[in-house]
């Protein structure tokens, strides 16, 4: 089964997803958008899903990042073939722009872990069985989505609304980082320095490496948990 994973930037690639990937039986084609003579593929034909990753650009930013029209073309191409399509922050977003749903700033920014809760809907889908209720993730975004009419929302947080949404069953948004490791983390905080500080103040890069070290444990659990239940669910076809 080969998979398309779109990753906009070199930094932010499929981390914890790969390997579960792979171990599953999944044939992944990363396409890293920044890098020389990057390319995208005219449709999805030969794929059984689509992965869209994380970016520090925004989805209203096509002209100074044009790949991004022809990943909303690509994912308009996945919803009429009823193909599995997974979102991860701006990929999140993406699809939320695709389904018709604004995507603006949100409130605040969100950097960092933060507790997540899952809805009644978000309790009986499938890509997250076996997880706790509430758990926290990474995030590190400026933005939100608004739910996409005809879609389920799956998990909200107390600063950010809109955490996870379900589409036709087999499109899955997720405003918030499963892949990502401590290594990544480590690193987006070294190149995305300003940010960080800006955002948390000079202790923020040291405060952000020693709380990663407490969840880094129980977060890999739950990413593993979560890419199982996903590939498993991907991999089947539809009714």
């Amino acid at each position: 089964m080969r998979a398309l994973i779109i990753q906009n930037v070199g930094i932010e690639g499929p981390g914890s997803l790969l390997p579960a990937m792979i171990e599953a039986g999944w044939r992944p084609d990363i396409r890293i958008m920044d890098a020389p003579e990057a390319t995208l593929p005219d449709g999805l034909t030969g794929y059984r899903a689509l992965v869209v990753l994380g970016g520090p650009m925004n989805v209203y930013e096509e002209t100074a990042y044009p790949h991004l029209r022809r990943v909303l073309d690509l994912i308009s191409d996945a919803l009429q073939r009823r193909m599995p399509v997974l979102g991860i922050c701006l990929g999140a977003q993406l699809i939320a722009r695709a389904l018709g749903a604004p995507v603006t700033r949100n409130p605040v920014k969100e950097i960092g872990w933060y507790p997540v809760r899952l809805t009644a809907a978000g309790a009986a889908s499938p890509p997250f069985a076996g997880l706790p209720a509430e758990f926290y993730v990474f995030q590190w975004h400026g933005d939100t989505f608004a739910l996409p009419q005809g879609a389920d929302l799956l998990a909200t947080g107390a600063q950010c609304a809109n955490q996870a949404f379900s589409y036709a069953g087999r499109v899955l948004a997720l405003q918030f980082h499963l892949e990502v490791t401590a290594e990544m983390i480590n690193n987006w905080a070294e190149v995305y320095a300003d940010e960080l500080e800006e955002f948390g103040g000079r202790e923020a890069r040291t405060e952000l490496a020693a709380e990663t070290i407490v969840r880094a444990t129980e977060y890999g659990r739950v990413a593993d948990c979560f890419w199982r239940n996903w590939l498993h669910y991907a991999g089947t076809p539809p009714v």
